[in-house]
């Protein structure tokens, strides 16, 4: 997703990679193909696309432009959304989202025949594979539940394991046991790693022998987790054919071997410069209720400029159809927003971006952060319009005042507890004891949007007294030195901090923003609480919506560990962004997918 975890702060107006993908939520099926369903209500500030373009037309080659490439070439271990949006074309998930607008996170079958089959209190669950959905081998084969077995297995590999796969690995049983065992066998040999898999089962990871046609694939946890069904959009759970094990996971040879089971194969990967899609022959669209696959091929071309890549898409120049991950600069998203071009669109990235963090155990000024009045105090001095501003503006970028954004449950639109107020930011510095404080703020300058921030929130707590210095430090070492070690959060290396953070997985998906960033149970870098904020309270909510038997149960505790967050004033909150976007304009069905932040390619067609 991704990177689905932490959304690396790159502050130039939506230009994160999430991820991802990247998600997750809801839990219902779709029967229809199409994309052409009721809109969802707009967020502020969201402009959609034009879907307008008639009957789907089939054939063409849709070319995508970018920049950079995927992660990894492999379904089970690529974590950014950048791999989310290549593996949407050849790998198929057990679940996964529909280009449905108004849809688009929530929780649909994909592979799976229907919904999870879930008993013994919330323990078991089992999901049946659709019949005629098949590898692309020689003969086509039948995609199978122990392919979705050896998927979870390799997840964890010693060579490239699954950077998230502490979501789930607390709640599966067997797994951290078995990634234990495999985490002691060679990085450098892919048939120990083989033998391993073949002679090592998980025991919360099954293939139901009660089903003749090996279709079924069991899962057991060791609690019950309302959230489960939504990770099994996660690549970790996506099916593998048993070739896969020649070759070492995230490999240049594997990714030279590919095998699909979606309506696309990779017919060649030149990494760092390009690939190229073509049908998949063993693909079945009977089967695939999520993709209509209408072009006939998709070429992606990673060698562009992202300054130039907008500017050729919009001019409909040839093999220029639509951005891979260049994103839209933002210096000219004001004029694109005005120019109300119909090939011009954003909508929401479902993230918590960008966010100041306060370091809760600096002993600047006799440890005055703290103490939560002196955070609140710095919550209500800073004017978060204004710092929007820096970031394209309230269209670009609404504003977000707790921690949960839109689209995952629990977040609450009119939750506000600092709003901007000078008078009671000196007040509560004044029953403090604070009549001055010098605090640093850590940023990265090479990214001008950190840099202005940086220097409105200088502004603007100088007005309550408060002196800030800038830390300026490159992107190479703003985690590695700073923020992933606790040690200069202690040392005060740093007071303040900009931040940015996304989801796994949609819906009910809170679990991914309070236990990484505010449980305080687990230090960076194994964790992101970087301020090492820690709420004996917070905690206790955490553990009750973990365990909660329902969705609608999760939420509203969810809820409440938002308000215990923004009480104690952990972090500031700033935006949840919209992702602005363009394509040409013989591209239509254009629906725009959090998960894999771009247009789903498997559902336009191209007119002309």
């Amino acid at each position: 997703m991704a990177v689905a975890g932490p959304v690396v702060a790159v502050l130039v107006v939506a230009a994160v990679v999430v991820g991802g993908v990247p998600l997750r939520g809801g839990g219902h099926s779709h029967g229809s193909k199409t994309s052409q369903g009721p809109r969802s209500t707009t967020l502020p500030g969201q402009i959609y696309a034009d879907n307008s373009g008639g009957a789907p037309e089939r054939g063409g080659t849709l070319t995508m432009l970018g920049v950079g490439d995927v992660d990894y070439m492999d379904p089970n271990v690529s974590y950014l959304t950048i791999g989310y949006l290549n593996l949407r074309m050849w790998s198929r998930q057990l679940y996964n989202y529909p280009a449905v607008e108004g849809e688009t996170t929530s929780v649909v079958p994909d592979l799976a025949a229907a919904m999870p089959n879930i008993t013994n209190g919330g323990l078991d669950y089992s999901v049946t594979i659709r019949k005629g959905a098949d590898w692309d081998t020689d003969p086509h084969r039948q995609v199978t539940a122990a392919d979705v077995v050896r998927g979870v297995q390799r997840s964890c590999n010693p060579t490239e394991p699954y950077a998230g796969d502490s979501d789930f690995s607390d709640i599966l049983a067997g797994y951290s046991t078995f990634c234990a065992g495999f985490s002691n066998m060679s990085s450098t040999n892919a048939a120990d790693q083989a033998a391993f898999i073949d002679s090592h089962p998980i025991s919360g990871v099954r293939v139901d022998r009660s089903d003749p046609s090996g279709l079924t694939v069991d899962f057991t946890l060791v609690k019950p987790a309302t959230y489960f069904t939504d990770l099994l959009t996660l690549p970790p759970f996506a099916p593998v054919p048993s070739e896969i094990l020649k070759y070492l996971p995230a490999s240049s040879q594997l990714a030279q071997h590919t095998i699909s089971d979606g309506p696309y194969r990779i017919e060649s990967y030149r990494p760092g410069r390009s690939i190229v899609y073509v049908r998949n022959p063993a693909w079945n669209p009977d089967t695939d209720p999520l993709r209509n696959a209408n072009v006939d091929r998709i070429v992606v071309n990673e060698t562009g400029s992202a300054n130039q890549i907008y500017r050729q898409v919009l001019a409909n120049t040839p093999n220029a159809d639509m951005e891979w991950d260049a994103g839209v600069p933002a210096n000219v998203v004001p004029e694109l927003i005005s120019s109300k071009n119909p090939d011009f669109f954003m909508q929401s990235e479902f993230t918590n971006d960008p966010f100041i963090v306060f370091n809760t155990v600096s002993p600047t000024d006799r440890g005055a952060l703290q103490k939560v009045a002196v955070r609140q105090a710095i919550t209500y001095a800073l004017d978060r319009a204004s710092l929007i501003d820096e970031i394209g503006g309230r269209q670009v970028s609404p504003p977000l005042t707790h921690i949960l954004p839109n689209g995952i449950s629990g977040s609450s639109p009119d939750f506000n507890l600092y709003p901007y107020s000078p008078k009671m930011a000196k007040q509560l510095l004044v029953r403090a004891g604070i009549t001055h404080m010098d605090l640093k703020l850590l940023y990265q300058p090479s990214y001008g949007a950190s840099a202005a921030m940086f220097r409105t929130v200088q502004s603007e707590l100088r007005e309550v007294g408060i002196t800030v210095t800038g830390v300026a430090v490159p992107f190479s070492v703003f985690y590695s030195k700073y923020l992933e070690v606790p040690s200069a959060a202690r040392a005060a290396a740093w007071d303040l901090s900009l931040g940015a953070w996304g989801p796994d997985w949609y819906g009910d998906s809170a679990k991914s923003f309070f236990v990484p960033l505010f449980d305080g149970n687990t230090l960076p870098p194994a964790s992101s609480d970087y301020g090492l904020f820690e709420d004996a309270t917070l905690n206790s909510i955490i553990n009750r919506a973990l365990a909660a038997t329902s969705v609608t149960q999760a939420s509203i505790l969810w809820h409440q560990a938002d308000m215990e967050v923004m009480s104690q004033a952990a972090v500031f909150p700033i935006s949840d962004p919209n992702e602005p976007l363009v394509h040409g304009s013989q591209v239509h069905n254009c629906i725009y997918m959090a998960a894999i932040q771009e247009c789903d390619p498997t559902n336009v067609w191209l007119s002309g």
